[in-house]
């Protein structure tokens, strides 16, 4: 089997420059085709080269792997992320965050991962997220509130990511309810919080949080790629750096819950409010009760959304999948 350090320090010995697959093979031991195999190997890992048929390989880039120190270092918050799990890769953070929350780990703890293996969105759907491209964390919040208030804990998340997100990236990012971020009606992130309670009251909540960062049109199935997209294509083909939006979202993120927690949802309807995109359009939203035609017009005090329809009265949506506009 090649060495992959020894075929690294070999590009790492010529950076900038091309290094034939002969010469690989020689110095290596193995055949063209093994250096091949190899040059894909590293390339699904986060390594960018450039093939050329007469001049052999060149590294354009590293993969951006997250360095907890250096994390711990840039964070800005007071609470959020100064326990973190960091991980080469998971089967979900949402699983490891769990296990730690029963076994006592305090508010805070936040569990990373370079790759998840089998990484969950809401309603069971899987989440793309290769390695040290994007930033597939979970938290654990044990905030002092009865269960029923676990949903606005999901709002309030949105809104702290988004805020984060548009400062640092100057995209125009916007929520659609209740909690996907999308740019240009693509979909950049995804949020699910799972809730543990006892006597009514919460136990704790784990809040998942995927973040397509760096992710290239080529690390997505081609039958989703009109439907999600990455702050890097977004923005033209520039990246982000990972950890400055890690620290950053961690800070807005705390700011908020701590707000939430002395003052209540009433201040964090107004902020989804002005960066939701889906109100004020028709929608159709599919309930476990049935189909609603209709306008989303807001949040109620609980942060269920206000429908108004064709008739002219309102209804008031607790769960739904909101579909394409009613044309």
């Amino acid at each position: 089997m090649m060495p992959t350090n020894r075929l690294l320090e070999l590009f790492e010995q010529s950076p900038g420059q091309y290094v034939s697959g002969e010469m690989i093979s020689q110095e290596l031991g193995v055949s063209r085709t093994a250096v091949w195999k190899q040059i894909k190997k590293l390339e699904s890992l986060g390594y960018v080269f450039d093939a050329s048929r007469r001049l052999g390989y060149k590294l354009i880039s590293s993969p951006d792997t997250l360095s907890v120190p250096q994390l711990i270092s840039q964070l800005k918050s007071k609470v959020f992320g100064h326990s973190i799990d960091w991980h080469e890769a998971v089967d979900s953070t949402q699983n490891r965050a769990q296990r730690l929350a029963e076994e006592g780990a305090p508010e805070g703890t936040l569990v990373i991962a370079e790759q998840q293996l089998n990484g969950r969105g809401r309603m069971g759907r899987g989440w793309v997220s290769p390695q040290g491209k994007g930033i597939w964390m979970s938290m654990i919040l044990r905030p002092s509130v009865p269960i029923h208030f676990a949903p606005q804990l999901t709002l309030l998340t949105a809104v702290a990511l988004c805020r984060s997100l548009r400062r640092l990236t100057a995209l125009p990012i916007g929520i659609k309810w209740p909690n996907d971020l999308l740019v240009e009606g693509k979909k950049i992130s995804g949020i699910l919080l799972e809730s543990t309670a006892e006597e009514e009251r919460l136990r704790y909540v784990i809040a998942g949080i995927g973040i397509s960062v760096n992710l290239e049109q080529s690390d997505y199935p081609e039958e989703i790629l009109n439907k999600v997209t990455s702050l890097r294509i977004a923005n033209g083909g520039e990246g982000f750096d990972r950890t400055t939006v890690i620290t950053d979202f961690l800070q807005e993120w705390e700011q908020l819950y701590f707000l939430y927690l002395e003052n209540g949802f009433t201040p964090i309807i107004t902020l989804w409010e002005a960066l939701s995109v889906s109100l004020n359009h028709p929608a159709r939203l599919i309930t476990p009760q049935g189909t609603i035609d209709g306008v989303p017009i807001g949040l109620d005090a609980s942060g269920a959304l206000k429908v108004r329809k064709e008739d002219g009265s309102t209804v008031i949506v607790f769960s739904a999948e909101m579909g394409e506009p009613v044309r």
